[in-house]
């Protein structure tokens, strides 16, 4: 019988080994802290942060959802009918635990600090969800959700959904005459605008949508001055629509330097729902596409099929 060389056969010893390591019916995850977590059991799960819970009930799994965060928003109807554990940036682990869940998915960016390190040393599975901004970074997303809920081909099933209509607006949108310059406020508030930068989900979006982020030269979001707007010349400005950073037109355009932008002199203001516009979950083509078409109304955009993950449906 052949002997294997040396090297060879330490590889084959190490790849039984590792093979041995997750036992039957457990599936092996690296996280966004790179830890490889196994899972056993995704029969219950506390889903944290919006676009987490969104590809769950988007891969038909919200009967599995045992609690969610404050973010988790869509599809409609989720905060009230499952147990709320806090917000995702504000979670504590004896809050999270008393679920007695079977597997914690927390978007990356969740915390804070010491009660993620709690978690991490639970007995329970708890798995940080890479989300990076962007449309690979959406789709990366899906397809980590469905492999750590043990469905790994309805993941790539729904990927492959998301990527043909993410295809169908690049393709609208490459035909735009002209770029438009697009500033993405995050608040207004006592005058002071906190706009993004690149580097951004909001600069991603922008870009994706076949405009123009008009602030650059710094990276996330900050305030920026009088100067640099008019320097800027957005001509149109995106905000979110509801809660703490919305705010009318009227108090928009009454900002000396806002007011004085080619967005200001044809009252282009485009707000829409904050996780639909910067989650990066399976709604993101559709979001895309609305914020294109918000961007270009004279712009021709094909119609999206509709989904059962955009539709609200809880269940597809």
């Amino acid at each position: 019988m052949p002997c294997l060389p040396p090297t060879l056969a330490a590889a084959a010893t190490v790849a039984i080994f590792a093979a041995a390591a997750v036992p039957a019916g457990a599936v092996e995850v690296v996280d966004a802290d790179d830890r490889h977590v196994e899972i056993a059991d995704s029969s219950h799960v506390v889903s944290v942060g919006g676009s987490v819970t969104e590809i769950i009930y988007a891969l038909g799994l919200g009967h599995r959802v045992a609690a969610v965060d404050s973010t988790s928003l869509y599809p409609p109807g989720v905060l009230s009918e499952k147990p709320v554990v806090g917000y995702m940036r504000a979670l504590s682990a004896e809050g999270v635990l008393s679920t007695s869940p079977t597997l914690i998915l927390a978007e990356e960016g969740s915390g804070p600090p010491e009660t993620i390190e709690l978690l991490e040393k639970a007995s329970v599975p708890f798995v940080l969800v890479p989300s990076e901004p962007g449309a690979e970074g959406a789709l990366a997303k899906i397809r980590f959700v469905a492999e750590a809920m043990e469905v790994p081909e309805r993941g790539d099933r729904l990927a492959s959904l998301v990527a043909e209509d993410l295809e169908t607006v690049r393709r609208a949108v490459q035909h735009v005459p002209r770029k438009a310059r697009v500033m993405f406020i995050l608040s207004l508030s006592d005058g002071r605008v906190l706009a993004a930068g690149d580097g951004t989900s909001a600069a991603t979006m922008i870009e994706l949508a076949g405009a123009t982020n008009a602030l650059t030269g710094f990276t996330g979001f900050k305030p920026v001055n009088n100067e640099a707007i008019l320097e800027a010349a957005p001509d149109v400005i995106v905000m979110m629509a509801r809660g703490d950073h919305a705010a009318s037109p009227q108090e928009v355009f009454a900002h000396p330097a806002l007011a004085a932008t080619p967005a200001a002199t044809m009252h282009r203001l485009v707000t829409m729902d904050g996780l639909y516009l910067l989650g990066f979950g399976p709604r993101i083509a559709h979001a895309v596409r609305d914020l294109a078409a918000a961007i270009y109304p004279s712009l021709e955009l094909p119609d999206l099929e509709p989904r059962s993950w955009t539709t609200g449906e809880t269940e597809p």
